[in-house]
């Protein structure tokens, strides 16, 4: 009988022990374990999404021209509500004017190019057009690189795309293919939640952060190159092309912020 009563509180021990070990078991999902959490309890799955890989996803369908407006509009004006939560949630700061920093380093606004901002062409120009669009709604800044190896001619450096101002990292590009229509080559889409705006960061030849990241004025998001349909070719010198979009109700309308960048801190 002793032996019996010992036997019962051994499984009892047991089963009470295996059942909390089951129900408060952790596993980490990829390699962002800040971003990506998936917590077992009793058969049931928790995700603590980052909203900014759907954004990612949605955006790049709508360069392709493979969703509708009509369709990607809503979606587009809910992500940018999850992300604006996901980005207040972090820690994520609300960014001015004043503290802009300008995007390439070791250049100033005289590596604009046009005359007095005149390179901003917004005429026709239309999200929902993707890769197809038309109008050239940004400023592009050029670097010196006479033999079109991405390379500063003084340094021998590639030179640094700068995040012009803080925000969130929603979309992004590092494997452009030269035989696509991509007319970013590697890019980066950067918005700021607090004024509902997002930087366009285009041609890059390397790109650092990725969707989710949060950035500061003068973080180092990439390195200037000459990937796109139109700026990979000998006729196009190497330049950063950048653009600024102010969503108004989930569409992203261009703005020429030329006359701000001009006070834009350099280092």
């Amino acid at each position: 009988m002793k032996k019996l009563k010992f036997l019962i509180v051994i499984a009892i021990f047991i089963s009470v022990f295996w059942g909390c070990g089951k129900k408060n078991e952790t596993v980490s999902v990829g390699n962002n374990t800040d971003t990506a959490k998936v917590i077992k309890d009793t058969g049931s799955v928790k995700n603590d999404e980052n909203p900014c890989l759907k954004f990612d996803s949605l955006n790049k369908k709508i360069l392709k021209r493979q969703v509708k407006k009509e369709e990607a509009l809503p979606e587009l004006k809910k992500l940018l509500s999850d992300i604006t939560q996901y980005y207040e949630r972090a820690g994520g700061k609300k960014y001015t004017v004043s503290d802009w920093v300008f995007p390439l380093e070791g250049y100033t606004a005289s590596a604009i190019g046009g005359k007095n901002g005149n390179g901003y062409i917004p005429n026709g120009y239309n999200y929902f057009d993707g890769d197809k669009h038309t109008g050239h709604p940004a400023q592009d800044i050029f670097i010196h690189d006479t033999n079109q190896d991405s390379k500063d001619d003084n340094t021998g450096n590639f030179v640094t795309v700068r995040a012009i101002t803080g925000g969130i990292v929603i979309s992004c590009e590092n494997n452009w293919d030269p035989k696509s229509e991509g007319r970013g080559g590697n890019f980066v889409w950067c918005y700021s939640p607090y004024d509902n705006t997002s930087f366009y960061y285009a041609h890059n030849s390397e790109i650092f952060v990725k969707p989710g990241d949060i950035v500061k004025p003068g973080d180092k998001i990439a390195y200037v190159g000459r990937t796109g349909l139109n700026a990979a070719p000998k006729r196009s010198p190497t330049h950063l092309h950048l653009s600024l979009f102010n969503f108004k109700n989930g569409y992203p309308e261009p703005e020429n912020f030329y006359p701000e960048i001009l006070k834009a801190k350099t280092k």
